[in-house]
């Protein structure tokens, strides 16, 4: 979520200014549990392990060993449509179709090249939602060459944090397993390449959505064999699900969008915070690293004049002291949008990393790539998607009733 959302600055064409998701403090005080896809589609073999297409093979009056196929058309491959799977036969691609199974492929509905490379898609889900997916490539001197897909795990975002375009443009429901493990297809097709590193940090707050964004981890691990500690997962902050999160015992990095050294400031921020105290947040950060050995990264935007002076580093140092070693800040210079009320601390970075490093809390200042593809995260989706997304009061009651996980 925090990466798209500062990918990119200046916007191409003007963003839509929608109605956003209203939601009160009482009401998102019951916001914050793991919710359920609606509209499940299971007739999909994009995100199935090798194990489940042999046994759908089976199931199908085949052999076990056209699942190993399946899996390879799939995942190596990369074929689309099952009638493209000239390896199997033509009995048993009928069969599939006739069953009402799909690859689980989308189409690529848009796509911006920035002058550095980075790329922008909107890929058109079956319910002809947008969703918005980055690739963003980065060739070291030494010759290595890294390929990071920034993936979102919702339609829109119900969270509304104040300086992120995608809350803006409304919120419609979470994705499939497949539909975020497609978005890192889209991203090696557009290349060329493999995908080396995935970032859960684009649209939606994936702690919302902990089911699919795990089962998609898996694939993605196991099937497109991308590497645990490639891939982080941010949040917000959603109650329950951090210690939810380390049950699984994930190689991979836990990014908290914090953005702020106090509760009264974050909460001007993150409309969310109210539901959870920044001590929460802390103590579970604290137990999510004992439990994995795992360092916790915290995102910080910064945003001019709000929280970007010394003070705040000062007082952001000696919040991190306080609950112990295992973190590392990431700083985000905020990236403008249209209609915001937020700007750019083009002056300030520096001295605020400096504060950091020489209090001894481990600091990096992310890179701004991008900044000619799109507006920040959810513009590109905002402008092409016409009708700001809503979603119905019971889709909406689900999402409201349960602890949230982005």
């Amino acid at each position: 979520m925090a990466l798209l959302q500062h990918l990119c600055s200046a916007p191409l064409t003007r963003a839509i200014r929608s109605r956003s998701l209203t939601l009160s403090s009482r009401t998102m005080s019951t916001a914050l549990t793991p919710t359920r896809v609606t509209h499940v589609d299971s007739h999909v073999l994009l995100g199935m392990s090798e194990q489940e297409l042999q046994q759908l093979s089976l199931d199908l009056g085949q052999q076990s060993y056209r699942g190993k196929q399946l899996h390879h058309l799939i995942y190596k491959r990369k074929v689309k449509e099952i009638q493209d799977f000239s390896q199997l036969p033509q009995a048993f691609r009928n069969d599939l179709q006739e069953g009402g199974w799909r690859v689980g492929r989308s189409s690529i509905h848009q796509s911006v090249t920035a002058a550095d490379g980075t790329v922008k898609l909107l890929i058109k889900l079956a319910d002809n939602r947008l969703v918005e997916t980055v690739g963003i490539p980065v060739e070291h001197d030494k010759g290595s060459f890294r390929l990071t897909a920034c993936v979102s795990s919702q339609v829109g975002c119900p969270l509304r944090c104040s300086f992120c375009a995608t809350g803006k443009g409304g919120y419609s429901r979470n994705l499939q397993r497949h539909e975020i493990i497609e978005q890192v297809l889209a991203i090696e097709e557009i290349f060329k390449q493999r995908v080396t590193n995935v970032v859960f940090m684009g649209m939606g707050e994936p702690m919302l959505n902990l089911k699919s964004v795990i089962e998609a981890h898996r694939c993605l691990n196991k099937d497109v064999q991308i590497g645990q500690r490639m891939i982080t997962i941010s949040s917000v902050g959603v109650p329950n699900t951090i210690k939810k999160l380390a049950s699984y015992k994930l190689q991979s990095t836990l990014a908290i969008s914090l953005h702020a050294p106090n509760q009264k400031l974050r909460e001007t921020i993150v409309p969310s915070a109210k539901s959870y105290p920044l001590d929460a947040i802390m103590k579970d950060c604290r137990d999510y690293f004992l439990e994995t050995s795992r360092r916790v990264s915290f995102e910080y935007t910064l945003l001019a004049g709000v929280n970007d002076a010394v003070e705040h580093a000062i007082e952001l140092a000696e919040l991190l002291h306080e609950w112990g070693p295992g973190y590392h800040v990431n700083l985000i210079p905020f990236n403008p949008i249209e209609g915001s009320e937020f700007q750019r601390p083009y002056n300030k970075v520096q001295a605020f990393a400096a504060a950091l490093e020489s209090r001894k809390v481990t600091v990096s200042v992310r890179q701004t790539r991008g900044l000619d593809a799109s507006a920040a995260c959810g513009q590109l989706r905002n402008e092409f998607q016409k009708i700001p997304l809503q979603s119905d009061s019971n889709n909406l009651q689900s999402q409201l009733d349960v602890p949230i996980a982005c």
